[in-house]
C-alpha cells in the first residue's frame, strides 16, 4: 500500500493515493527550497508579513474545504476541524501583525564601540516533520514564524495527510510565497536522514512520537543541525474542589474527548479531591456516554473515529492491560462494532503502577481518574511521569490553584483551563515531551541568526 494516501478512518476505505518521492526527488526539493530562500530572505519584513496575512485570509475563505479534507483524512468532526482551520489562520495573522516589529534590530550598550546591535536574519532551509492529529495547526506553529523570518520550509507530513499538506502549499503560493518557499515533501521516513544530512538544511522541527523524535534528533545531532521536538504528553488535571461538580465533569469530558482524545496536551490523568471523587466520576461517566460518536462529516457528531485502526488497536491493548490488572471500567473500554477506527469513549479508575497506563501515554478517548487524598502525594505522582508537556489545576479559589500549578514539572501550567493555545502564547514541554518552543516571540527565536554587528572607532 502507498505510504501517502487518504485512508478514511470512518469507512476504512483508501480513497486516494499519492506518488512518493525517491531520494533524488527529495534532494531536488531541497534545491528548490534553497533557491527560493535566496529571493525570499531579500524581500522586506513588511512584504513577507503581507504574504502571511493573505494566507490567513485564504484559510478563512476556504475553511469549509480545508475542514472537510481533514475530516476525511483523519476523522476530525467538521465543527472541530473548522476551529482548527481558524486557529491556523490566526497564527499566520499574528506573525503578520507582530513579525516586522519582532525582527527589528536590537540596540545594545556600545561597550566601548561606536555601536553594537543584534540583527535578526534567516538561516535558510528548514525541515518540518509533522503528525496527523492537527494537520493545519501544527504546521502553522512551525511554518508561520519561520516564513516570517525569511526561512523556507520543506514539510514532510504524516502519510495520511498528503491532501491537506497539498492544500497548505497551494494556499501559501496563492498568497504570494515564491515557488519553493513551502514544499510538500512526499518522501518516505527512511530517506529523511538524507535530507537532514544535506548541508543546505539548517534546522529540523518534529512534532510526533518519542520514537520519531529520537530518530530525527539522532540524525540532526550527527550533522550538527539544530532541532526542536514537541513529543508526547500525559497531562495531569487537578480538581481541588468544585461548587458545581457536574459542570466540572462536563468540562473535563469535553477536554478529554476533543479530537478523539488524540492530543498531546489533553488532560489524560485526572486527580480529583476525595470529597468529590465519586460524584465527579459518576458525572464524568454520564457526560462521556452522552457524547455523540459518528461520521465526522455529520454536524451532530462530537467525536469521530481515531486516525487509524492501528492507532485504535494500540490503544485497546493498553486499556485491556489495565483491565486485566484490576482497573475499573465505568464506561467504554472496548473497540466499537462496525467499520472504521472507532473506540468507545472510556472512563477508568483504580489505575496502579504495574499497568502500562500508569506511565504510558494513552493517545485516544480514555480518561483516567485518581482519588486524591493528599495534594503533595498527587503532585509527586504527576511529576514522576517521564512527560512534562502541560497540566492544569482547577478550584473555586484561583490563588490556591495557582500555588499548586506552580509546582507542576511542565512547560505549560494552567489554572481553571486546560491546553489553551493562542498565537501569542509559547508552546512546548520538558523531559520526554521534547525541547524548544513554538508560537509567540519564542517561535521566532529557534531558527534565526541573531547576528552581532559591532562598529568600533577607527
Amino acid at each position: 500500500m502507498a505510504n501517502y494516501r487518504t485512508d478514511n478512518p470512518t469507512t476504512g476505505e483508501v480513497e486516494r493515493t499519492f506518488d512518493e518521492l525517491d531520494r533524488d526527488g527529495a534532494i531536488a526539493a531541497v534545491s528548490q527550497a534553497h533557491s527560493a530562500h535566496e529571493s525570499w530572505r531579500s524581500v522586506s519584513a513588511e512584504e513577507r508579513a503581507a504574504v502571511l496575512r493573505r494566507a490567513a485570509d485564504l484559510y478563512d475563505e476556504r475553511a469549509d474545504e480545508l475542514a472537510r479534507t481533514i475530516a476525511v483524512e483523519m476523522g476530525k468532526p467538521v465543527k472541530e476541524a473548522k476551529g482548527e482551520v481558524q486557529l491556523a489562520g490566526s497564527i499566520y495573522r499574528w506573525y503578520a501583525d507582530h513579525g516586522p516589529e519582532l525582527l527589528r534590530e536590537e540596540e545594545l550598550e556600545p561597550q566601548g564601540a561606536l555601536r553594537s546591535v543584534v540583527r535578526k536574519e534567516a538561516v535558510g532551509v528548514l525541515l518540518g516533520v509533522m503528525p496527523w492529529n492537527f494537520p493545519y495547526y501544527q504546521v502553522a506553529r512551525f511554518a508561520a514564524p519561520n516564513l516570517m523570518i525569511g526561512n523556507t520550509v520543506l514539510l514532510k507530513h504524516a502519510g495520511i495527510c498528503a491532501a491537506s499538506n497539498a492544500l497548505m502549499e497551494e494556499i501559501l503560493l496563492q498568497a504570494g510565497l515564491p515557488e519553493g518557499g513551502f514544499v510538500n515533501l512526499l518522501a518516505p521516513s527512511k530517506i529523511i536522514p538524507d535530507v537532514i544530512a544535506d548541508t543546505r538544511v539548517q534546522g529540523v522541527s518534529l512534532t510526533g512520537s518519542e520514537a520519531a523524535g529520537a530518530s530525527v534528533a539522532e540524525a540532526a545531532g550527527k550533522n550538527l543541525t539544530k532541532s526542536v521536538l514537541e513529543l508526547g504528553g500525559s497531562d495531569a488535571m487537578f480538581v481541588l474542589d468544585a461548587a458545581d461538580v457536574d459542570a466540572m465533569a462536563k468540562t473535563a469530558a469535553r477536554a478529554r474527548l476533543s479530537n478523539s482524545g488524540q492530543a498531546c496536551n489533553s488532560p489524560k490523568r485526572m486527580f480529583v479531591a476525595d470529597e468529590i471523587h465519586d460524584e465527579f466520576v459518576a458525572a464524568l461517566t454520564r457526560h462521556v456516554e452522552k457524547t455523540v460518536v459518528g461520521d465526522p462529516l455529520e454536524a451532530s457528531t462530537r467525536m469521530g473515529p481515531m486516525s487509524s485502526t492501528q492507532a485504535r488497536d494500540d490503544l485497546d491493548e493498553q486499556v485491556q492491560d489495565a483491565i486485566a490488572k484490576g482497573a475499573t471500567v465505568h464506561t467504554g473500554g472496548k473497540v466499537q462494532d462496525g467499520p472504521g477506527a472507532f473506540y468507545a469513549p472510556t472512563v477508568l479508575t483504580d489505575i496502579t503502577p504495574e499497568m502500562r497506563a500508569w506511565e504510558e501515554e494513552l493517545f485516544g478517548p480514555v480518561a483516567m481518574v485518581y482519588r486524591m487524598t493528599d495534594v503533595d502525594a498527587a503532585l509527586e505522582q504527576a511529576n514522576a511521569s517521564p512527560f512534562g508537556l502541560s497540566g492544569s489545576v482547577w478550584s473555586d479559589d484561583p490563588e490556591k490553584a495557582a500555588e499548586v500549578a506552580a509546582r507542576l514539572d511542565v512547560g505549560m501550567a494552567y489554572v481553571n483551563e486546560h491546553g489553551t493555545t493562542l498565537p501569542g502564547l509559547p508552546f512546548g514541554g520538558v523531559k520526554r515531551s521534547g525541547y524548544g518552543r513554538e508560537l509567540a516571540e519564542d517561535g521566532m527565536n529557534e531558527f534565526i541568526n541573531r547576528k552581532l554587528v559591532r562598529v568600533a572607532a577607527k
